[in-house]
């Protein structure tokens, strides 16, 4: 009896040991995700017609947000940011390839200078002294003429750090696109730790000049899956630019109250963009104007907010600038296809693009777009994404 009771407890212990053992064996190992690494990376993107090699720049943050740059035009190729759940999905319009590019598109995120937005008739006086620009658009000019900053291939300088930088140069000569003095340009787009894309403008010139720059980023939140008619905007502006059918300003700024163009508090953007019985909306075909900040200062502000009720994603923008063009891509058709296979649509993004007043060097009464030998232009516009 005593044997038998023996080998009944060492067969009770040897189960209790295979079955922690088979737990053990059974139980999955913890799985450690490394963060994302921060940092840049540079990639062969095309050549150019001439031979000349463009670059593309992957920036991305230890949050895992990445964004896309090419020194061809400083374009912003892609810029992609999470929906509430944290899936990644671009944010910002684009074609497929660099031929693409080259070809051209309707502004898909480039640098555009020296001026952006529309100079009247493609004329303008400085100093006593008139000077021409072509008149690349319904007889005026726009966003630096026929072969603008966008169609550039710029110096780049990536900066490989925790907040990884892009920074591009370009110089461009004494009468370039009509206009005087060579101007000496630095671009500098930098991915920060909180999901924001802060981009650095600044130009010297050895003559005196006119500069207005800025970026025609496209933005969707929806992640190319909606237009943007349900995308909720706020801007802080009090007034807004009227224009004649042209779309030049007249000199005259509107309350924004008890108009179609009042964001003050956000409002879907298709709530009011067809309001036709409004004559600024039929010239901009929807929206195509230049809303004036409250804030008057040239201190880094919060200028707009745009929040994407299905995704949750909110783009914040901040800026130096006096002014932002709110254009709501009314003249896209679905003629121009993005990376995603997604033919663009009427009214699929929106642009914010920050700058000073259209048409300013021809209108004293404006904040002066105009730089002097001495002098160094700054501005800075920071987009700025999460989730609610």
């Amino acid at each position: 009896m005593p044997a038998r009771k023996s080998i009944k407890t060492l067969t009770m212990k040897n189960l209790i040991i295979l079955f922690a053992m088979s737990s053990l064996l059974l139980t999955k190992p913890e799985v450690v995700v490394a963060a994302p690494k921060a940092g840049i990376e540079k990639s062969t993107f095309g050549k150019l017609p001439d031979g000349r090699e463009v670059d593309l720049f992957t920036l991305r943050n230890k949050a895992g947000m990445e964004v896309k740059i090419t020194n061809y035009g400083g374009y912003i190729v892609s810029l992609m940011a999470p929906d509430r759940a944290g899936k990644q999905e671009a944010m910002t319009l684009g074609v497929p390839t660099f031929a693409d590019y080259v070809k051209g598109t309707p502004s898909f995120g480039p640098i555009i200078g020296r001026f952006g937005n529309r100079i009247a008739k493609g004329k303008f006086s400085l100093n006593g002294q008139e000077y021409t620009l072509a008149a690349n658009s319904n007889g005026n000019h726009i966003h630096g003429g026929r072969v603008g900053f966008d169609k550039k291939l710029w110096t780049a300088t990536p900066i490989d750090r925790a907040e990884p930088s892009l920074k591009l140069q370009y110089t461009s000569p004494d009468g370039e696109e009509g206009y005087p003095g060579t101007l000496n340009v630095e671009v500098t787009y930098t991915l920060q730790k909180d999901n924001a894309l802060r981009i650095d403008y600044q130009a010297t010139t050895d003559k005196p000049t006119v500069v207005n720059l800025t970026n025609h980023a496209y933005f969707n939140l929806s992640g190319m899956k909606r237009d943007v008619m349900n995308h909720e905007l706020m801007i802080k502006a009090d007034s807004y630019l009227i224009t004649d059918k042209a779309q030049i300003p007249t000199g005259e700024r509107k309350a924004v109250a008890g108009t179609p163009f009042d964001f003050t508090k956000p409002t879907a953007i298709g709530t009011r963009i067809n309001d036709t019985t409004d004559t600024q909306i039929r010239y901009g075909f929807g929206y195509d104007h230049c809303w004036v900040f409250t804030d008057k200062s040239n201190k880094l502000k919060l200028g707009a907010v745009v929040y994407e009720p299905v995704s949750g994603r909110v783009m914040e923008m901040y800026t130096t600038e006096p002014g932002v063009q709110l254009y709501t891509a009314n003249h896209l058709s679905g003629r121009v296809t993005g990376p995603e296979g997604i033919a663009y649509p009427r009214r699929f993004a929106l642009c914010l693009e920050t700058q000073h007043f259209p048409d300013s060097p021809n209108h004293p009464e404006f904040p002066t777009t105009s730089l002097l030998p001495g002098q160094t232009y700054r501005s800075t516009t920071v987009y700025k994404f999460s989730v609610r």
